[in-house]
């Protein structure tokens, strides 16, 4: 067998055990209106669960019930948004030990110190993997945004 042959039979003995193998996904919409108002009509899902992960939508600071942010800057917009993050875990039977990964988008990379004091308040060792940016425009005028991925425990 030349090497031209070999490699299309190993291309297509792995393409066919892939296809053999690949994982059929369970995808639920979760939409508690935990934090969001009942019935708004913003294009997302609050959360989506494949299989045994939630991936969270990125949340800001506003006051549950509305789509209006909290005043009082980084600070109080970064409070309520792990809040509304507890929240939604709480609403679909999670919490926020379940949380694995979060990314963190801040309107000025400046006021990190500042909300890194709050999130250190609802998270213990060991901490979520975490990663951050700086941004140019949140929705809302919002000054930090937080998204997340959690497991759900068997």
């Amino acid at each position: 067998m030349n090497k031209y042959a070999a490699a299309v039979l190993l291309a297509l003995s792995a393409g066919s055990s892939n296809a053999n193998t690949k994982a059929t996904s369970n995808i639920e919409f979760l939409n508690s209106y935990a934090v969001l108002p009942a019935g708004h009509n913003l294009p997302f899902s609050e959360a989506v669960k494949v299989n045994d992960k939630v991936y969270l939508s990125g949340q800001i600071g506003i006051q549950p019930g509305t789509t209006k942010l909290v005043e009082g800057g980084i600070g109080p917009e970064s409070k309520q948004t792990m809040e509304n993050i507890r929240a939604s875990l709480n609403a679909h039977g999670l919490s926020m030990k379940d949380i694995f990964k979060c990314t963190i988008m801040l309107a000025d990379i400046k006021e990190w110190p500042e909300f890194n004091k709050v999130y250190t308040k609802f998270f213990s060792r060991p901490y979520p993997a975490r990663s951050a940016f700086s941004t140019n425009g949140l929705a809302l005028g919002a000054r930090v945004e937080v998204e997340c991925i959690a497991t759900v425990s068997s």
